[in-house]
């Protein structure tokens, strides 16, 4: 229990710190989360201050969870008989949660999206094939995207994509596992995509509604 903890503390922290959005609307002398869709992730950057800063927030959230997962890696998973793909699970986790609900920003940060995509891309050193996850995600996100033109969707189908391989790849015994950890890490990486629908819950309602806006669609467009 203590070393889950401690990733999920690890992580919190780093998704909380390496607020890259939050930050980068600062260094533009604007609080991010008052402008677009009012939140610190990716997209609303992008729609704000431009793709050059979109871009920065997506690699800053992408880093702060490989960050997790090195830290993980060389100081907690060495003193732990404990999965070190289930300690990452947790720490991913704990970052995800962080981004989405930074301690000092009135716990009002992203929406988790490209910090979960983070923790995708930092799987493919695992054995079995796992950089399958992240193979997956660069065909379904992209085609979605420039299929339909909404981010909010692709977004939703690449998580919901992400924990049914999971489960799949663990059902034939791809994943370094072993016993209860199983079932474990498959609720975490389910929380993963419950999270990111319940971040998306109003995207969801426009969806439904027909008023989300697409890609490059200006807002009173």
């Amino acid at each position: 229990m203590l070393a889950r903890i401690l990733c999920l503390v690890l992580g919190y922290l780093l998704g909380s710190i390496i607020q890259g959005g939050y930050w980068l609307g600062r260094f533009n002398h604007i609080d991010i989360r008052k402008y677009g869709s009012g939140n610190a992730g990716t997209t609303n950057v992008m729609r704000t201050l431009g793709k050059k800063y979109g871009f920065l927030t997506y690699f800053l959230d992408i880093f702060k969870v490989i960050l997790a997962g090195i830290i993980v890696n060389f100081c907690i998973a060495p003193h732990f008989n404990i999965s070190e793909l289930l300690l990452f699970l947790y720490a991913g986790f704990g970052t995800v949660l962080g981004h989405n609900f930074p301690f000092y920003l009135g716990f009002k940060g992203g929406k988790g999206i490209a910090a979960t995509s983070g923790l995708v891309i930092a799987l493919i050193p695992f054995p079995h094939y796992c950089f399958a996850f992240t193979l997956f995600g660069l065909i379904t996100f992209p085609l979605v995207l420039f299929t339909t033109k909404y981010v909010s969707l692709a977004s939703l189908i690449g998580i919901a994509g992400f924990f049914i391989e999971f489960v799949i790849w663990d059902l034939v015994g791809f994943l370094p596992l072993n016993g209860t950890e199983h079932v474990e890490a498959c609720i975490i990486v389910f929380l993963f995509a419950a999270l990111g629908f319940i971040r998306h819950a109003a995207n969801i309602k426009r969806l439904i509604n027909g008023t989300e806006r697409k890609m490059g669609e200006k807002k009173n467009g």
